[in-house]
């Protein structure tokens, strides 16, 4: 029998339950949902979570479809879900969590005693640890994005090229290879020995069905690959960056792009203008560097030093 919180199951089976992590103010106990696919065959576990970021809904939206499609008495393994990380985020649609205003991939591995975030990330850490492969499913929270995986262990990590090999199986066609901030999952549990990605699945508001679809894709590539389920995957070359340039507006005023997301740019290429109300361009910004227009704001308007875009750089295929 393999439990998660208060869902259970045994070879052949699947449940859902809720994991409690503490209470809401008025007592009420917080449970996260969670699944638990017990494979009829033996195999490894995979940990795959879902919104750790409250706006960052596309990963929820890969759960939604791809647990449906799981028959646990033709898998091998076991896979645990779950499927809302950032509770109180969630609620309000919000991306930190508004009890303690702190951003969940920034608290791994937690803390089973501190603060809101501490003790959520303590408990889903708790839960990954269990496991042989993690899926976090992100999203570019609610600007325009490509679809990536991110590898954030660094170059030096041990298991640096077995989170390469997993973000390849996972086949976003764009990687950004670089160590993440303290705190983010995709740092912690490959120190525990776990090969780790963080799949940045787009950016929208609401969800996003191309991006969604290329997240459950990712998901069953990484269930044949490694054995939880029949199929072959035939692994296709990624588009990796190694570095990532941001540029915020030198003026106020209204954002013009000129370059589409995954269009390759050049230095000295024009990334975008700021204009003014009634159409005069006040700067023109360009890119420092060669590489892949990456991310970028949804909205127009800007105040001086805003976020605007971002170039992945130090492109390269492997």
């Amino acid at each position: 029998m393999t439990t998660l919180g208060t869902a259970q199951a045994a070879p052949g089976e699947m449940d859902t339950g809720r994991l409690s992590v503490g209470e809401t103010r008025d007592g009420t106990e917080v449970g996260l949902p969670v699944a638990v696919i017990n494979g009829a065959g033996d195999g490894d576990t995979l940990y795959m979570q879902a919104a750790s970021d409250g706006d960052e809904l596309n990963g929820v939206g890969v759960v939604q479809r791809v647990v449906p499609q799981l028959d646990p008495a033709e898998l091998s393994g076991t896979i645990l879900v779950v499927g809302v990380v950032n509770y109180h985020a969630f609620q309000v649609a919000e991306h930190r969590n508004p009890i303690d205003d702190t951003k969940t991939n920034r608290a791994y591995p937690g803390d089973e005693t501190g603060t809101s975030t501490e003790r959520i990330a303590a408990a889903t850490f708790e839960a990954a640890r269990r496991a042989d492969l993690i899926l976090d499913l992100h999203q570019g929270s609610t600007s325009r994005m490509i679809d990536e995986c991110r590898v954030r262990c660094g170059k030096r990590h041990r298991l640096h090229d077995a989170c390469l090999e997993l973000a390849k199986v996972f086949d976003c066609g764009y990687v950004l290879d670089q160590k993440g901030p303290d705190g983010q999952l995709a740092r912690a549990a490959p120190d525990e020995g776990i090969p780790t990605i963080d799949p940045e699945l787009g950016g929208c508001v609401g969800w996003d069905e191309e991006s969604i679809q290329a997240g459950v894709e990712g998901v069953f590539n990484v269930l044949s690959y490694y054995g939880f389920a029949d199929g072959s995957v035939d692994l296709s070359p990624q588009t990796r960056a190694s570095g990532f340039e941001q540029y915020g507006a030198p003026a106020g005023g209204l954002v013009s792009m000129q370059a589409e997301l995954g269009q390759r740019v050049s230095r000295g290429d024009t990334l975008f203008e700021v204009t003014d109300t009634f159409g005069g361009v006040k700067e023109t910004v360009t890119a420092d560097s060669s590489g892949v227009f990456w991310r970028a704001r949804r909205l127009p308007q800007v105040a001086t030093g805003e976020y605007v875009c971002s170039v992945g750089t130090d492109v390269d295929s492997y």
